[in-house]
């Protein structure tokens, strides 16, 4: 259970302080949101320079390679297994279509007058070859279908799992909610509690590290008990683990109430009588180079992502 500890999840990462905690929240915000919207309708070439991306910002980022090596080992190995697994699995694709003509015929009834545009389309299919199959041998198949659907499913896993935890591991939960009630001030004209919702999002990322915790805690008390599996059967395992699970909701419910009396101690009266400023939100001079360099991303996009592959 030690693996919850050395997986940053859901953690902020407070020292060594890198360029990307000194980036402005509501940016990184963007930055984070452009990575989870790009990938949508774009092709197989974007999705994988996305992964690069990503890959390239932890490396120059400065985070200590003991933080993020063997989280992105392991999310890379799942995204490897992912990719390898669709691509060996049928494409659903049953269609078996056969023109009716060779290529060489369907143009002869074509008028005289277009004799240059017809031997041009005719070298131009003769010189390319496609194949839909890329690989058949025995029982393994690999199609142009499968194969592109796998490298979606991979490289999608990996952005969105990878993006929204290097976020995490930058960027304060205070910061993270300042930075949100700042991007949502447009929706107070319509009576939206941006405060409270602002507020639900700071204990909710504040309690991420007390479940893991509790996680780790009652699977270590099991294990320290030396219980044999073997001999409790199936019946018997299922109702360790569900007192395990019944314990662990109680032990949330108690740090969730302590957290509440903890707020009504301090004094907090509601949101919106009770304010404190985390912090001094403003854009300086690196965050509007990060903002140019995101509207260059999403310029490429709209080139590099929309080309048919």
């Amino acid at each position: 259970m030690d693996l919850l500890r050395s997986l940053p999840l859901g953690l902020y990462l407070e020292q060594p302080i890198t360029w990307l905690h000194k980036l402005d929240s509501r940016v990184k915000f963007v930055w984070l949101m452009s990575f989870l919207t790009t990938y949508i309708f774009a092709n197989t070439w974007w999705r994988a320079i996305l992964v690069c991306v990503l890959i390239f910002i932890t490396l120059v980022s400065g985070i200590p390679r003991r933080v993020w090596r063997q989280q992105m080992g392991y999310l890379l190995s799942i995204c490897f297994l992912v990719l390898i697994i669709a691509s060996l699995s049928p494409d659903g694709m049953g269609v078996d279509y056969q023109p009716r003509l060779p290529i060489e015929n369907q143009y002869l009834n074509q008028p005289s007058t277009q004799d240059n545009t017809e031997n041009s389309i005719l070298s131009r299919f003769k010189s390319q070859e496609y194949n839909y199959v890329l690989f058949a041998r025995g029982p393994v198949k690999v199609t142009r279908h499968s194969f592109d659907l796998a490298v979606r499913l991979s490289t999608i896993f990996f952005t969105v799992l990878y993006s929204t935890t290097l976020y995490l591991l930058t960027t304060a939960p205070e910061e993270i909610t300042a930075g949100i009630e700042s991007l949502m001030q447009p929706l107070r004209r319509f009576k939206v509690p941006v405060t409270e919702i602002a507020l639900t999002l700071t204990l909710s990322l504040r309690f991420i590290p007390l479940v893991l915790e509790e996680i780790q805690n009652l699977v270590r008390s099991v294990m320290t008990r030396a219980i044999n599996w073997k001999k409790l059967g199936l019946k018997g395992v299922v109702k360790v683990w569900m007192m395990v699970a019944e314990r662990l909701l109680q032990n949330l419910l108690l740090r969730a109430d302590q957290m509440a009396n903890g707020i009504v101690v301090r004094g907090f009266i509601g949101s919106n009588q009770h304010r404190v400023q985390w912090h001094n939100l403003r854009l300086k001079g690196f965050d509007w180079l990060a903002i140019a360099v995101l509207i260059l991303f999403w310029g490429m996009r709209f080139t590099i992502g929309n080309q048919v592959n």
